[in-house]
């Protein structure tokens, strides 16, 4: 893919993974989301145009124009939403960066990577599928792992986050989006020795 030319267009694209609607708003599954809404908040813009199946926001960050972009197609299938707008603006997956959640880290952590696989992931198993490759950076955000080695993954990441847990994760969604607008405007390097 060639970086996109137009004047009219974004240089970078920020996805950040959930499920839509009230009933998944602060779940587990959904601290990609709470991320957005953390970045649109210190950006002063709203998530609110619908866009390639996704609320979308245009914000700049150090002189770049970058779409922040909730797909609103479920998690399974957020890879349609990112390569529709990656293909439209002709963006070199070098370009998109997503944030997710991650239950191998512990709550509130992050780990920001230049690329690498969807480490179970089904948002980031859909994501690489459809851009066809795993180079894309990512930022993953600590929801933690269950509480013992039977209770179902499912209900796990579609569980709410509650009192000092709640309270982690609305300082990770800020940092997450912090995490974004460093990478944007100082590369991976600094990031990971940033926020890792």
């Amino acid at each position: 893919m060639l970086f996109s030319s137009n004047s009219g267009g974004v240089a970078w694209l920020a996805v950040f993974l959930g499920n839509p609607g009230p009933r998944y708003a602060f779940t587990r599954h959904n601290a990609g989301f709470m991320a957005a809404d953390a970045m649109a908040k210190a950006k002063g813009a709203d998530i609110n145009r619908a866009r390639f199946r996704a609320l979308t926001a245009t914000v700049d960050v150090g002189g770049e124009k970058v779409m922040l972009m909730k797909p609103q197609t479920y998690m399974n299938l957020s890879g349609e939403a990112v390569s529709q707008a990656a293909r439209f603006y002709k963006l070199d997956p070098s370009h998109v960066i997503v944030v997710s959640d991650e239950v191998s880290l512990p709550i509130g952590k992050l780990r920001v990577r230049a690329k690498g696989s969807a480490g179970g992931h089904n948002g980031l198993k859909s994501v690489i599928t459809c851009l066809g490759t795993d180079q894309f950076p990512r930022i993953r955000i600590g929801v933690g792992a269950p509480p013992h080695p039977d209770y179902d993954m499912a209900d796990w990441v579609l569980s709410s986050f509650k009192n000092q847990d709640a309270e982690e994760m609305a300082k990770a969604a800020e940092r997450a989006a912090a995490a974004v607008e460093c990478y944007i405007r100082s590369g991976p390097e600094r990031t990971m020795n940033l926020f890792n």
